[in-house]
């Protein structure tokens, strides 16, 4: 028998008919079967949770349509399959509406059409159950703690306003630098609201061309343009009853800023070579590393989109400014890294921990990730020291001293060092390429070891 047995209920008055069904249903041993005489019986049992119900037209207590109805209203997911000798089209039709899954009329030679029927609902119902389990797994995925880590004060306050956008069908407009992670606050936002079973359609503005754009979003009938062999839905009606998730919207062209405006406002689209509205119902959220209202002031973007567009502002803070969500991030990431690719799990030493907290992250999360992924690969103990955290991609030496605050004095002391690590200790060389005496590296050097 498999994980979990399929659960039929077989509900017949007739005691040959009813064995007979019992007997080709038991022909599958995944198949769970329970037998009743009469409506009321099944009913009763109804908390047992059948994934199947077979169910006689005429029974003595009670008439299958009745039955039918009140199975559905205590559970509308499961199935029910009417077997019987009527006959009357109207009462069959009327039995399909109210939720049968199919109608068979009894005989002898029931028994290939009758596990046909069962091995296709069986299908169905684990087809369901996969897709709602993705589901949880989506939303377990994106939920707030998994979409942000971090516990600092800005990443408390990001929380809250996310929670505050699951609420209601506003507007949002998700902003910070490259690499803050604002597709993945609008993921969450997504899939903690009421709209987390319909599609989230996700469009980078920046990375379409400029005539292709207006197709992208709207979509187009066949003929229409050079190249328009058939007709194709926009990403406005691919999202319908979900989100739209515009990222780069300062990029979208203002010729363009127009019907996007018209859009909104009437809550449909026209295909291009169309004259037919569409209606749409998507909720939007955008995003940008760009100061829209600047855009505005510079004839880039239009203020009556920038207003209809604006609803909830969420600023993601650069990475530099949360604190210890550095270290809390770069440890997840090791972790993930190490999962990914089947690899103990790595541990971060306190002395590149402190490199990490020291570094101005311009790349943000993004580029902590690379980092991190580039230190464990490097890394051939059990613990990830300072060598393995490499800026820049390991290419850029000067980029980890300018990247940290620091004194004159240590910014010397650091550009010293770096010239002597590139010049394997040549002392007299570093002098000459810095233009300063020997002694003056030794004293400098003599001063940070003092520090």
């Amino acid at each position: 028998m498999s994980e979990k047995a399929f659960k039929i209920f077989v509900v017949e008055d007739d005691e040959w008919y009813r064995r007979l069904l019992i007997h080709n249903l038991s022909l599958n041993p995944d198949y769970e079967i329970q037998a009743f005489e009469n409506g009321k019986d099944c009913l009763a049992r109804l908390d047992e949770q059948p994934d199947l119900i077979t169910l006689d037209y005429r029974l003595p207590d009670m008439k299958g349509l009745d039955i039918l109805k009140q199975v559905k209203a205590m559970n509308e997911d499961i199935q029910v399959i009417l077997i019987s000798e009527q006959d009357d089209i109207s009462v069959v039709v009327e039995l399909l509406k109210e939720g049968a899954y199919d109608y068979i009329v009894k005989s002898r030679d029931i028994k290939e059409r009758l596990l046909n029927t069962v091995h296709n609902i069986r299908t169905r119902t684990a087809l369901k159950q996969e897709i709602s389990s993705l589901r949880k797994e989506v939303k377990k995925k994106y939920s707030y703690q998994n979409t942000i880590i971090g516990n600092s004060q800005a990443t408390q306050h990001i929380f809250d306003l996310i929670d505050k956008a699951t609420r209601t069908n506003i507007t949002v407009t998700v902003t910070g630098e490259t690499g803050t992670g604002k597709e993945l606050v609008a993921k969450a936002i997504h899939y903690n609201s009421n709209r987390a079973k319909m599609p989230f359609v996700a469009v980078n503005v920046a990375a379409i061309p400029k005539d292709l754009i207006e197709s992208e979003l709207f979509g187009h009938e066949k003929g229409s343009f050079t190249g328009a062999n058939f007709r194709r839905i926009g990403k406005f009606e691919e999202a319908h009853g979900g989100t739209l998730f515009l990222d780069e919207m300062a990029e979208m062209d203002i010729s363009l800023q127009a019907k996007l405006l018209r859009a909104l406002q009437e809550r449909e689209i026209i295909r291009i070579g169309s004259n037919a509205p569409v209606k749409i119902d998507c909720r939007i959220i955008i995003a940008t590393n760009r100061n829209l209202l600047e855009e505005v002031k510079l004839g880039n973007f239009r203020q009556d989109l920038y207003y209809r567009l604006y609803g909830l502002p969420i600023e993601l803070p650069p990475l530099r400014a949360r604190g210890n969500d550095i270290v809390m991030l770069a440890k997840h990431f090791i972790q993930q890294f190490c999962a990914e690719n089947k690899m103990n799990n790595k541990s971060l030493s306190a002395e590149a921990s402190k490199k990490l907290m020291s570094y101005a992250f311009p790349g943000n999360i993004r580029e902590l990730k690379s980092i991190m992924e580039l230190a464990v690969t490097l890394c051939d103990q059990d613990e990830i020291s300072t060598d393995h955290i490499l800026f820049g991609g390991g290419h850029d030496a000067m980029a980890d001293i300018t990247s940290r605050e620091m004194t004159l004095r240590e910014y010397d002391i650091q550009i010293v060092k770096t010239f002597l690590k590139k010049y394997d200790n040549n002392t007299k060389l570093v002098a000459e390429k810095l233009d300063i005496g020997v002694a003056t590296i030794y004293r400098m050097l003599k001063e940070d070891k003092a520090s």
